[in-house]
């Protein structure tokens, strides 16, 4: 087999059909959005699109962490990541641009997860000390 990837063809045409005309699209304000699964960033463009790229990278929230998606061999691949922020997004870092899949999307993946493992911590509220006043 040669380097030569017998899919490339297909994909910029798969784009072509489903760049305007697309169940995910949302305009707003001007700019043109995607809500389709594996996609991270939202933008509705070749590079971000999560239906037509050989290689997919998608985060979403778990009940506890999050749940990172891979594209291998056509097959969606979801792991849980739920040991912490730091150790997530160094596994999500190793899975990206340490393994050289999708290196492009590694920051906004990681954002992307941060944004999710912060809005899951517990925020504390702080009590309302009553005063002692004195007779």
């Amino acid at each position: 087999s040669s380097g030569i990837n017998a899919e490339w063809p297909l994909r910029p045409g798969q784009w072509a059909i489903i760049r305007k005309n697309s169940c995910f699209i949302i305009k707003s304000l001007g700019t043109t959005l995607s809500r389709e699964p594996n996609n991270i960033s939202g933008k509705n463009s070749f590079k971000a699109n999560g239906l037509v790229n050989k290689h997919v990278v998608g985060i979403k929230a778990a009940d506890k962490g999050v749940v990172l998606t891979t594209k291998s061999k056509g097959h969606l691949t979801s792991t849980t990541l739920s040991r912490g922020g730091r150790r997530t997004i160094k596994t999500i870092r190793a899975a990206t641009a340490g393994s050289h899949y999708r290196p492009d999307l590694t920051e906004a993946t990681i954002r992307k997860a941060s944004a999710i493992i912060r809005s899951q911590k517990n925020k504390s509220v702080a009590k309302r000390r009553s005063r002692k006043y004195k007779n």
